[in-house]
C-alpha cells in the first residue's frame, strides 16, 4: 500500500489516536515498561553480590544518569514529538546511519527483555498457584510464556486506551504490594521483631565507599536494567495530550518515582534479611536469583508471600505488553521516513495502532525466546545480563544527539546550556563509561553462565545483537531507500506522517 507523506499539523497524524493519554496515563505506561517488581526481584540480589551493603547507593548513582538522559529526552521531545524517539532524533543530529543503529538498539533491547519477562510471568504465576512442578517444566514454561507474548501483542494491537486501562490496574498492584511489604519489614526491624538476622539500616548504604570501578560498572549496568523502560513515555507521545510537554514531564516523574521506590525496597530488604550466608541472608547464594519474594513469608506470612509472587508475575506480564508499544511505534516512524519497508507504516483503521509493526515485534520476540529457551536456559539468562549494553548504547546515542542537535542554541540561556548541553552530555558520558567498562568485563569466559571460544557468552550476546543491526541496515540500504540518501529526514525536516486508511 502506498504511503504518502505530508507535514505534521498535530500529534497523532500518523494515524495514531491523538490525545488518548494524559500525564497519569503516560507515567503509567513508563512505569509498567520498567516492571519495577520484576526488575527488583531479578537484579537486587546480584547488585548486593557486587557491592554488598551499597545497593541503595547504586540505585541512586544509576538514577543520576537516568535523570540526565531524561532531560535530553524531554528537550528533544519538545522540539520533535515523534514516536521514533532515538531513531528520529539521532538521524536529525548525526545522519541516517547512526540514527538507524539507534533505532536498532531500542528494538534489540525490547526483543531481549520480552523473551525473558514472558517466562518470568509464567514461572511466578505457577509458583503463586503452588504448581512448582510446572514452574520447573521447560516445555510448560515455554508454552505459557509464548502464549503470553501472543496475548500481549494482541492487546497492544487492540489500542492504546485498552492498554492504559489494563496497565493502571497492574501498576497499582505492583506499587501497593512493594510499598506495604517494605514498610512492614522496616517496622519489624525498628521494633526488634524481624528476627536475629536483621540489622539496623544505615545512612552509609547511600555512599559508595570501598567500591572498585569494575564493581561499580557491573552494579550500574544492572541498575540501568532496572530503570530501563521509562522512555516509553516519549514513544507514546503522539498519543498523549500536549505532546510537546507531557511526555517529557512524565519521563522525569517516572524516574523520580522509581528511585524512591528502589531505595525504599533496598533498605527494607537489606535491613530485614541481613547479610548472612544462610536462611534469608543476602549472602546466601541460593537467594541471589530472587531476594524479594523470599521475604514474603517472614515479613507477612502466607498472604504477603503469595502477594509478592503474584506481584512479580503481574509486573513481568505488564512489561511484556508495555515493551511492545514503544518498539512498534519506533518501527512505524522508521517506515514513515523510509528507513524500513512501508508496510510497517500501516495503521489499523479501527484500533489506530501500528498493527503490522506490533505483530512483527511480537513475532521476533517469540522466535528469540523459543530459540534461546530450547538451546539453553543459561543462554536465556545471559541474554538478560547483556541487555544493559543495548540500553546504554541507545541512551548514550540519544544524549549525544541532544547536545549536537541543540549546539547552536546552548549559549542562548543558562537553561539551554544545562538542560540541552551539560546534563545530557554528562549522561552520555556515563552511559559510554558503563558500556565500555561492562563490555570489557563481560569478555571474560567466567562472566555469566556460558562462554564460546574463551569469550563470555554475555559479551557475545550483547555486542553480537547490536552488530547484527549492521547487515540488516545494509539490506535496507541495498533496497535503495531514500532515507539513506538523506532525502527523507535531516536536521531541518519537519515531522512527517503517513496518510494510511
Amino acid at each position: 500500500m502506498a504511503v504518502s507523506v505530508h507535514t505534521q499539523t498535530s500529534p497523532g497524524d500518523k494515524g495514531l489516536q491523538a490525545g488518548a493519554l494524559g500525564l497519569v496515563g503516560n507515567v503509567v505506561i513508563g512505569l509498567s515498561a520498567v516492571a519495577p517488581a520484576y526488575s527488583l526481584a531479578a537484579t537486587l540480589g546480584y547488585v548486593v553480590a557486587q557491592v554488598h551493603t551499597k545497593a541503595p547507593a547504586m540505585f541512586v548513582i544509576a538514577f543520576i544518569p537516568m535523570l540526565l538522559i531524561a532531560f535530553a529526552y524531554r528537550e528533544l521531545g519538545r522540539d520533535t514529538p515523534d514516536c521514533g524517539t532515538t531513531f528520529t532524533w539521532a538521524t536529525k543530529a548525526f545522519g541516517p546511519w547512526i540514527g538507524w543503529m539507534g533505532g536498532w538498539g531500542l528494538a534489540v533491547s525490547a526483543i531481549i527483555v520480552l523473551a525473558n519477562v514472558a517466562e518470568i510471568a509464567a514461572v511466578y504465576l505457577f509458583e503463586f498457584l503452588h504448581l512448582d512442578g510446572l514452574a520447573e517444566n521447560l516445555w510448560v514454561k515455554v508454552a505459557v510464556g509464548s502464549l503470553l507474548i501472543v496475548a500481549m501483542t494482541w492487546v497492544s494491537i487492540r489500542g492504546i486506551v485498552i492498554s492504559e486501562r489494563m496497565q493502571n490496574v497492574l501498576i497499582a498492584v505492583q506499587f501497593g504490594v512493594l510499598i506495604v511489604a517494605s514498610v512492614v519489614a522496616l517496622v519489624k526491624v525498628a521494633t526488634d521483631t524481624a528476627g536475629p538476622q536483621a540489622i539496623s539500616p544505615s545512612w552509609s548504604w547511600l555512599w559508595p565507599s570501598g567500591v572498585s570501578s569494575s564493581e561499580l560498572a557491573a552494579a550500574v549496568i544492572l541498575c540501568i536494567f532496572i530503570y530501563w523502560g521509562w522512555d516509553a513515555c516519549l514513544a507514546v507521545g503522539e498519543e498523549t495530550r500536549d505532546a510537546e510537554r507531557t511526555p517529557g514531564r512524565a519521563a522525569v516523574l517516572t524516574t523520580l518515582i522509581l528511585v524512591c521506590t528502589y531505595v525504599l525496597v533496598a533498605y527494607a530488604v537489606q535491613s530485614f534479611a541481613g547479610f548472612g550466608d544462610t536462611g534469608i541472608g543476602l549472602n546466601n547464594p541460593d537467594n541471589a536469583d530472587d531476594v524479594l519474594t523470599i521475604l514474603g513469608g517472614p515479613v507477612g506470612g502466607i498472604v504477603m508471600s503469595s502477594a509478592l509472587l503474584l506481584t512479580v508475575s503481574i509486573s513481568a506480564l505488564s512489561s511484556t505488553q508495555s515493551t511492545i508499544l514503544p518498539t512498534a511505534r519506533g518501527t512505524l516512524s522508521m517506515a514513515v521516513y523510509e528507513a524500513l519497508p512501508r508496510r510497517f507504516a500501516r495503521i489499523h483503521p479501527r484500533y489506530m495502532t501500528p498493527a503490522f509493526g506490533t505483530a512483527v515485534m511480537g513475532g521476533a520476540a517469540l522466535m528469540f525466546y523459543l530459540v534461546l529457551s530450547l538451546v539453553s536456559q543459561n543462554t536465556l539468562g545471559d541474554s538478560v545480563a547483556s541487555l544493559g549494553l543495548a540500553v546504554a548504547f541507545y541512551y548514550g546515542v540519544t544524549a549525544y544527539a541532544c547536545v549536537w542537535y541543540f549546539r547552536r542554541t546552548l549559549l542562548h540561556s543558562a537553561r539551554n546550556l544545562f538542560m540541552r548541553g551539560v546534563f545530557p552530555l554528562l549522561g552520555g558520558i556515563a552511559m559510554t563509561w558503563a558500556f565500555i567498562q561492562s563490555a570489557t568485563d563481560m569478555i571474560a569466559p567466567d562472566y555469566g553462565s556460558t562462554s564460546v571460544g574463551g569469550v563470555g557468552g554475555v559479551f557475545i550476546m550483547g555486542v553480537g545483537m547490536l552488530v547484527l543491526g549492521i547487515p540488516l541496515m545494509l539490506l535496507c540500504v541495498a533496497g535503495g531507500r531514500d532515507f539513506f540518501r538523506g532525502r527523507t529526514l535531516t536536521a531541518t525536516t519537519e515531522v512527517k506522517v503517513p496518510d494510511v486508511p
